[in-house]
């Protein structure tokens, strides 16, 4: 009796030993998933970071560079009333045009008119402009945010401005350089003349 007795004693024991190990082994994992899972969210060593998507230039469309006067000097801002825009609102919101149209009024910018554009959804204010506006293209861009310039095949120096979804306001004015100060070109810009391809203009009464 004294032999069995010892048996089962021996074999609760190492049923014991085992479950303690096995709880041992998951509360040591659970521990280690724990501390990676929080290395993780909160981007120790740089661990779980996605890398932020790199904003190229004018958002990846070729842009021109600011001519320089017959002098060899760099390209001025030019005075805003020099400068004539049409608005138009490439959104499904109500109104957009005739409110961005206003603003840009206030800063002395020539509206000649505001409306809707042949699709709502444009998602990033584009500019677009001919060859003989470019310092125009580039003053008229100094006052928004992240509007996209495109030179089209215009001839002439009206501007049209086409409002996307990303648009939120206005540059503010302090930062928008004063007419007469150097241009800053866009990275990667090319001259006008260098450019192929590029796309038709919308249809407009020449300025």
């Amino acid at each position: 009796m004294t032999e069995q007795f010892d048996e089962r004693e021996l074999r609760k024991a190492y049923v014991r030993r085992r479950q303690t190990i096995v709880f041992s082994v998951v509360a040591t994992v659970m521990a280690v998933a724990v501390i990676v899972s929080s290395l993780f969210m909160f981007h120790v060593f740089g661990l779980g970071e996605q890398d932020s998507p790199v904003v190229k230039p004018n958002y990846g469309i070729q842009a021109p560079c600011a001519p320089a006067d017959q002098d060899g000097n760099p390209a001025k801002y030019v005075d805003n009333s020099s400068v004539s825009i049409r608005v138009m609102n490439g959104t499904a919101f109500s109104g957009f045009a005739k409110a961005v149209g206003e603003a840009l009024a206030n800063r002395s910018f020539n509206v000649t008119s505001v409306g809707n554009y042949s699709t709502t959804s444009v998602e990033r204010t584009t500019i677009y402009f001919g060859k003989n506006a470019i310092a125009e293209a580039y003053t008229l861009n100094s006052n928004f945010t992240d509007a996209i310039l495109q030179m089209d095949d215009r001839e002439d120096k009206l501007i049209d401005v086409v409002l996307g979804a990303t648009f939120k306001d206005l540059q503010d004015k302090q930062n928008v350089p004063a007419a007469g100060a150097n241009i800053t070109n866009i990275e990667g810009c090319v001259a006008a003349d260098q450019m192929t391809n590029v796309p038709k203009a919308a249809e407009h009464t020449a300025v």
